[in-house]
């Protein structure tokens, strides 16, 4: 039978992250953790994280495909971010308020007027925020977020409060969309994201939910909850590979959501 493979979650030290990594990762040493990668088969072009800030990550951006293919990378990045948990006050930043010139986004990056001139949102448990190639954005303190992305790790920052790790000021100035970002809205039903890398849905569980062969390869996320998948146990921080037209099999669980993405 062609079934889920549990794929084995690789944890990333961050400065940005925390000790606070339950249910969804079992940390008796309180690292700070930042980042807990799910990776698929190496054909397929998506990565799927979870992330956990106790600080205010970079200003970045992403180039898109044919910036990054310029500049020896495979792909750039497109990604979306589920919210999971959300401390009181949370917020992301996804675009920017007002227009800027070129010059302007170097001298507000330069001087850290720029984390001023985001479009900071609140960040509440279940939201949803799209974030193209090329949109300037950052991740607030105090969030769990799923994320889906392109498989590619090229970032450019723009500002970091100050830590010691490099700036890429020509390359994000060139690849930033420099209009002010139109309002942001949130789906309105199981769909969370839908362009040409990627489609991601959420998937709540009360029971059991049978889920059918699909033509490309999928993971599947447990966000929340525990129960049966296939048949094997699993648990809210774990992710499953699910080959390309496979068989159709079912999840058991009291309650459950999964962030589905294909």
């Amino acid at each position: 039978m062609n079934l889920p493979i549990r794929l084995r979650p690789t944890p990333y030290e961050k400065v940005w992250g925390t000790p606070l990594t339950q249910p969804w990762l079992r940390n008796p040493l309180n690292r700070k953790i930042g980042e807990i990668w799910f990776e698929a088969s190496k054909e397929w072009p998506l990565l799927v994280k979870l992330l956990f800030t106790s600080e205010k990550l970079s200003v970045q951006v992403h180039p898109d495909d044919n910036y990054a293919r310029a500049h020896g990378e495979p792909r750039g990045k497109t990604e979306m971010w589920h919210v999971l948990r959300a401390e009181p006050g949370a917020q992301v930043a996804v675009g920017l308020r007002e227009p800027l010139t070129a010059d302007q986004l170097r001298e507000a990056s330069v001087s850290g007027e720029i984390e001023h001139l985001l479009n900071w949102v609140s960040a509440r448990v279940g939201d949803t925020f799209f974030i193209p190639a090329g949109t300037v954005h950052a991740v607030g303190a105090g969030l769990v977020l799923c994320e889906v992305q392109q498989f590619s790790d090229v970032t450019y920052r723009l500002y970091d409060y100050g830590r010691p790790r490099p700036l890429h000021l020509d390359d994000a100035i060139a690849v930033s969309i420099t209009v002010a970002n139109p309002p942001l809205t949130q789906p309105s039903g199981p769909v969370l994201a839908n362009c040409q890398y990627f489609q991601t849905e959420r998937l709540s569980v009360s029971g059991a939910a049978t889920i059918d062969a699909r033509p490309k390869t999928t993971l599947c996320v447990a966000v929340e909850g525990e129960g049966r998948i296939a048949g094997q146990p699993f648990q809210a921080g774990e992710a499953f590979e699910v080959p390309p037209v496979g068989d159709p099999f079912e999840i058991e669980s009291p309650h459950a959501i999964f962030v589905i993405a294909s």
